[in-house]
C-alpha cells in the first residue's frame, strides 16, 4: 500500500531509526507523554532503539514483544476471534496489540507491529513483506498495512522506520503538553 507522505527507506540503518527514535524522546518529553509498544516480527527493535536513549524511562513505559499468537492473546488481551478472522496479520489484530499495551501500561501512547518479515510465511493475499501497524491513545486507534521489499532484516527495519514515522505524525498533530 502506497501512502501520500510517507516514505520508508530500502533499508534503514540503526543510526536512522535512532535518530528518530529521538525525535521521539524530545515529543514525549515535551509533553510529558509516555509510549508503550507491542511488536511482533521486529522482534522488540522497536523498544530497543528508543531505550538506547539515556533517560528513557521517563517517557518510555514498556515494550511487549508478542510473536505467538497465544502471547498476543495472554499478554495483550487480543480475542481469540479477531486472529481466527482476519489472523495475527491484519489492521483489526494490530488494533487490538496497541489498544492491549495502552490497557496492561501507564502509557498515553501505544504503537504495534505486526507483519509477514520472511523469508518464509506469505500467501498470496498477505505476501512477505506485508506488515499493519497501529498507533493508540486513550480516544482513539489509527491502523495501516504496508507491503515491504527486501530481505528479512530489511523488512523489518522498514517496519520499525513506519511505526516511528507514524508515531510521530500521530502525537505531533495532537500533542498538547500535560502538567
Amino acid at each position: 500500500m502506497s501512502v501520500p507522505g510517507f516514505h520508508s527507506p530500502r533499508h534503514p540503518g540503526q543510526k536512522t531509526l535512532e535518530a528518530l527514535a529521538l525525535r521521539i524522546a524530545r515529543l514525549f518529553s515535551e509533553n510529558g507523554l509516555r509510549l508503550a509498544s507491542a511488536e511482533s516480527c521486529t522482534g522488540g527493535w522497536a523498544a530497543q532503539c528508543l531505550t538506547a536513549i539515556p533517560g528513557s524511562s521517563a517517557w518510555f513505559d514498556r515494550g511487549f514483544v508478542c510473536y505467538s499468537n497465544d502471547a498476543k492473546r495472554e499478554m495483550l488481551g487480543v480475542p481469540a476471534a479477531i486472529l481466527k478472522r482476519h489472523g495475527a496479520v491484519s489492521e483489526p489484530a494490530a488494533a487490538a496489540m496497541a489498544s492491549g499495551a495502552l490497557h496492561h501500561s501507564r502509557a498515553d501512547w501505544a504503537l504495534s507491529v505486526t507483519g509477514i518479515a520472511g523469508p518464509d510465511g506469505g500467501t498470496p493475499v498477505k505476501p512477505k513483506g506485508t506488515v499493519c501497524f497501529g498507533w493508540a491513545n486513550h480516544e482513539s486507534c489509527e491502523t495501516l498495512t504496508y507491503r515491504f521489499d527486501g530481505s528479512r532484516e530489511a523488512v523489518r527495519a522498514q517496519s520499525v522506520f513506519c511505526a516511528f514515522d507514524g508515531l510521530v505524525r500521530r502525537v505531533a498533530s495532537t500533542a498538547v503538553r500535560r502538567p
